[in-house]
C-alpha cells in the first residue's frame, strides 16, 4: 500500500512540475514604474531617468527622458546615446567623458520609469492596449496581461508583427500548442514596439 502511495504522490508531483514549466510567471502590470532589474534592462526612448554626480551640488540627480532616438543631454558633456545601453554602460560612459571636466567624479543613473519599453497586443482579447514591459514579458504573459482572448479569439492564429532592420518580421504563435509545452520557442520574449495580433 505504502509503494503504491508514493508512486501515486511521485505521478502527481511530476504533473505539477510539468504545469509550471508551461506556465508563465506574472507579468508586470500595466503602468509599473521604476524597472525591476537594474543591471540586465536595455534603455529604450520614452524612458525615465534619474541621472547626476554624487555629492557635487552643480549637477544633482536631474530626471531626464530618453528622446525617441534614444538620446539624453547632460551637463558639460552634451549628447550622449542612452538608448539600447544598460544603466551601468551609460553610467560608465558618462564617467568616461566627464574625467576630463571633473576629478573622479562618481555618476549615478537610475531608471525611473519604463514607458519607452512598450508592446502592443491587439484584435479579439478582453483589453486590448499598451502593456508596459518591466523589464521583460513573452507572449503569454503579455496574453495574461491583456486577460486572454475572447470567445471569438483565433488563439492558434496569433502572429507578433517585429520591426527590423531589412523591414518587419512576422512570427507565428500556436496558443495550443504551447499551452501543452510544445513548440516552446514560439513563445518569445516580446521587444519594444512589438504588436501582439490575436485575430
Amino acid at each position: 500500500m505504502r509503494k503504491r502511495s508514493t508512486t501515486a504522490a511521485g505521478g502527481l508531483l511530476t504533473l505539477a512540475l510539468a504545469g509550471l514549466a508551461v506556465a508563465a510567471p506574472p507579468a508586470p502590470q500595466p503602468g509599473q514604474g521604476v524597472v525591476a532589474s537594474q543591471d540586465d534592462y536595455r534603455i529604450h526612448g520614452g524612458d525615465s531617468l534619474l541621472v547626476g554626480v554624487y555629492d557635487d551640488p552643480k549637477m544633482p540627480p536631474t530626471p531626464m527622458v530618453v528622446t525617441p532616438d534614444g538620446k539624453i543631454t547632460f551637463p558639460i558633456i552634451g549628447v550622449v546615446v542612452a538608448g539600447g545601453k544598460t544603466p551601468e554602460q551609460l553610467r560608465t560612459e558618462i564617467e568616461s567623458k566627464l574625467k576630463k571636466y571633473v576629478t573622479e567624479p562618481v555618476v549615478t543613473v537610475t531608471v525611473q520609469e519604463v514607458k519607452g519599453n512598450i508592446a502592443y497586443v491587439i484584435g479579439q482579447v478582453s483589453k486590448p492596449g499598451p502593456i508596459v514591459m518591466n523589464p521583460a514579458v513573452n507572449v503569454l504573459q503579455a496574453l495574461s496581461v491583456v486577460g486572454g482572448g475572447n470567445p471569438y479569439a483565433k488563439m492558434d492564429g496569433i502572429i507578433i508583427i517585429r520591426n527590423a532592420p531589412g523591414g518587419q518580421r512576422v512570427l507565428n504563435f500556436h496558443y495550443g500548442q504551447v499551452a501543452s509545452g510544445k513548440n516552446l520557442e514560439q513563445n518569445v520574449q516580446l521587444e519594444a514596439g512589438d504588436v501582439v495580433v490575436v485575430p
